[in-house]
């Protein structure tokens, strides 16, 4: 029974079934029957790989140069592939390329739509070429330009901070270790410590954005291409700083996207931190700081409710691009030499991650610029008990090595406490009881702007150390802008 089943099933798909239906599809010829319709859905790309049109259009464009120069097309087939690549891109330009149901990703739409313009020329197009080395270069067009924005976006954030800690480098706060107040800072610091974190991964991007710009093009699916294709020509005509190596590695190997995709779960790690600590500025518990309306949202429920949003989603975009890079490295973990199906996975992490990065880095530009502080608040949240390192440094200028000055410090917390009264209340009678080394000055260390004007080495809170910090970043953002 079973066997005349299978009988039946093969005089069926004869009958009724053309020849090789599969034909229109670039890997078509081998095959006959249908594809399952869910396979055909499950296998297609074109849905998230459309927006690599232009990238998909320019490397053609390039390709089709190459193959003019090896005579592998005539100049006149070369000029009407090169005038039919110029209207697609109008038509992808202004929405009007149709999508048909056959078009498995954006090569074959391309390719289908460039042979319904030009005619049979368009077969001509991808001599010598893959999907391998074409989405591979497609991809790296597309991510050089994403690099590019994303990097303008980190610029500004910068660049906005930096001219806030200029502008706000008078006011003073609580800087907290371990969640715990501990020693006065200015608020210029606290924003720039986060300046200075966006700067390093500025400096990282720079250097993914060089190890993206390698040419993949003439690599083929595997072995290279056995025609006379000048890849220094294709290297020149895409602006790429360097050709590919190895023709294997360049197709099969995905490590530009890996890279990217760490590099911005480290970028919104660091935003998410920022996001932590501004969130918690804004409770009326803290009360330092009050967000922009622009920022924020409300309650359903309870009408008086001011919700930090913005900040939380900032927080919470690092979880979804931290998962696409591990997901996206698991994906890569098992795979074997060379290009396999499963490095379609690539695409949807490297847009995701890029339209998420884009976004959060836009947001808190606005939010680093509209909100506002409460200096007042700020200050007053100042306490006796963060001078107690200061109360160890008096001893120390005056000879005590620092860990006994440490001890002595923290007696005199402890007296206080004892006492219920705050450290500098404590009495030179009572200080000198610990210590016969406290004197009368000791009211000097009462006194918060001169705690942060003592540390004026390098990276300091002091007043001439913020500013030579925002010196040294709005140089270095001159720099990036040249």
């Amino acid at each position: 029974l079973t066997v005349m089943l299978c009988k039946a099933n093969a005089v069926r798909c004869t009958l009724f079934c053309p020849l090789s239906p599969q034909g229109g599809k670039l890997w078509g010829g081998r095959f006959v029957g249908d594809t399952d319709p869910v396979m055909e859905k499950f296998n297609a790309s074109i849905a998230f790989d459309q927006r690599m049109w232009d990238a998909d259009i320019r490397g053609s464009k390039a390709y089709v140069r190459a193959l003019e120069k090896a005579k592998l097309v005539t100049t006149d087939e070369m000029t009407r592939i090169l005038q039919g690549m110029d209207q697609l891109s109008e038509e992808w330009s202004k929405g009007i390329f149709v999508i048909q149901p056959g078009d498995e990703d954006i090569h074959t739409a391309n390719e289908r739509r460039l042979k319904e313009l030009i005619g049979e020329a368009a077969g001509k197009l991808h001599t010598g070429r893959s999907r391998n080395d074409q989405v591979v270069t497609d991809m790296r067009l597309w991510m050089r330009d994403a690099i590019s924005t994303v990097t303008e976006n980190a610029l500004q954030l910068i660049s906005t901070m930096v001219e806030r800690a200029a502008a706000e480098i008078d006011v003073l706060f609580p800087g907290y270790t371990h969640m715990q107040r501990a020693q006065p800072i200015r608020w210029s610091h606290w924003i720039l410590s986060h300046a200075v974190a966006l700067s390093r991964d500025v400096d990282c991007l720079q250097e993914i954005k060089r190890r993206v710009n390698v040419l993949p093009l003439g690599s083929g699916a595997i072995a290279g291409t056995p025609f006379d294709i000048d890849r220094e020509l294709l290297q020149k005509e895409l602006g790429f700083d360097a050709i590919s190596l190895n023709s294997m590695d360049a197709t099969g190997q995905r490590d530009f996207v890996v890279e990217f995709l760490f590099w911005a779960s480290l970028c919104l790690t660091h935003l998410s931190k920022m996001a932590e600590d501004l969130m918690l500025y804004s409770t009326k518990e803290f009360s330092f700081i009050t967000l922009s309306d622009a920022y924020s949202t409300g309650s359903s429920l309870m009408p008086q409710k001011k919700n930090a949003d913005s900040l939380e989603l900032i927080r919470s975009k690092a979880g979804r691009v931290f998962g696409r890079c591990a997901g996206f490295m698991m994906t890569l973990k098992g795979l074997p030499s060379s290009y396999n199906k499963d490095l379609q996975e690539d695409k949807e992490a490297m847009f995701d991650c890029y339209d998420t990065v884009h976004a959060v880095l836009q947001v808190t530009s606005g939010v680093m610029s509209t909100l506002k502080i409460n200096q007042s608040v700020m200050e007053a949240a100042l306490s006796p008990d963060m001078l107690a390192t200061d109360l160890a440094y008096y001893l120390v200028r005056k000879g005590v090595p620092f860990r006994e000055a440490h001890g002595i410090s923290g007696k005199a917390v402890f007296t206080a406490e004892s006492k219920n009264i705050t450290l500098n209340q404590l009495t030179v009678e009572d200080l000198s009881a610990i210590s016969p080394l406290f004197g009368s000055d000791v009211s000097s260390v009462w006194n918060y702007r001169s705690s942060v004007e003592q540390y004026s080495a390098p990276g300091g809170t002091a007043k001439s150390s913020v500013t030579a910090q925002v010196e040294h970043l709005r140089n270095w953002l001159k720099k990036q802008a040249q």
